[in-house]
């Protein structure tokens, strides 16, 4: 019998199954790494900048080196193979949901970076696969009484862009592109998450498999609950982006309170009430 140090948290991925997965990923399953790389790269074609020193943090790196040829690649570990201060750019690829601790990766990024450096990350949001959670909820509380870890939890747009704060990023920014993608049912999407690499990888994941009962039930309540009018059925997939600076003097900083040079009530037209004590 083991004993756990309380004051370290229970890990929330099992790097081993994640690379096992990741292993077991088929190329024609990576659509969404493809996509996500080619968004990242239209997304720095909008920044007045040429960047000579980027690096890319990815789980799978043949997908990023073809979009970034020219950048150092590095994995997802949890210590990440950058030195200090050696690049303008760092691109987190579509891997930082499975950290076990995101504001470390992030910090370490923003480490990596020369003042004014850019960071720009992907990562899988809270509206992924919600349209699964529900059915597998519904169904297991049906069946067993109770849930059980699935699918990795993934964190509200809001949350993600707070990490960015937290890792001391100046002008951050998060947004989210939800992506819609069908499927013929159930058992099909499941098999896309196993060539994508992120089938569950939880370091409290119930080992046993689904039954084919179980799995009869999933494919039925997923086909009334989320029909494309086809006859097939619709996955979300939440494309979160983050953005943040490496902090510089260079930077514009918010004004101080009380330095306004105009009223606001006289650029709007309209008459100052105070109001009372």
């Amino acid at each position: 019998m083991t004993q756990t140090d309380p004051k370290i948290p229970p890990r929330l991925t099992d790097p081993a199954q994640l690379a096992r997965n990741r292993a077991r990923a088929r190329r024609d399953g990576l659509f969404l790494q493809r996509l996500a790389a080619d968004e990242v790269k239209d997304r720095l074609t909008e920044v007045n900048r040429t960047f000579t020193k980027p690096a890319v943090v990815a789980g799978f790196p043949q997908v990023w080196r073809e979009t970034f040829p020219e950048a150092k690649i590095v994995p997802d570990d949890d210590v990440l193979d950058l030195d200090v201060g050696a690049h303008d750019l760092v691109i987190h690829g579509l891997s930082l949901h499975w950290a076990n601790d995101p504001v470390g990766q992030l910090i370490q990024a923003k480490r990596a970076l020369v003042p004014d450096g850019l960071f720009i990350g992907v990562m899988f949001g809270g509206q992924t696969l919600a349209e699964l959670r529900a059915v597998l909820a519904e169904v297991e509380i049906e069946l067993t009484g109770g849930l059980s870890p699935r699918i990795l939890p993934m964190g509200e747009i809001r949350d993600l862009g707070a990490l960015l704060q937290r890792a001391g990023f100046a002008l951050p920014v998060a947004d989210s592109d939800l992506r819609a993608v069908t499927y013929e049912n159930a058992t099909a999407l499941i098999r896309d998450l196993r060539r994508m690499g992120e089938r569950n990888a939880l370091e409290q994941r119930l080992k046993a498999p689904l039954s084919r009962a179980v799995l009869t039930t999933i494919e039925d309540r997923y086909a009334r609950h989320f029909p494309t009018g086809d006859g097939r059925i619709s996955a979300s997939f939440d494309l979160v982006f983050l953005t943040g600076w490496a902090p510089d003097d260079s930077q514009p900083k918010p004004l101080r309170p009380g330095s306004a040079a105009a009223r606001l009530a006289d650029a709007l037209g309209t008459d100052e009430t105070k109001l009372s004590d």
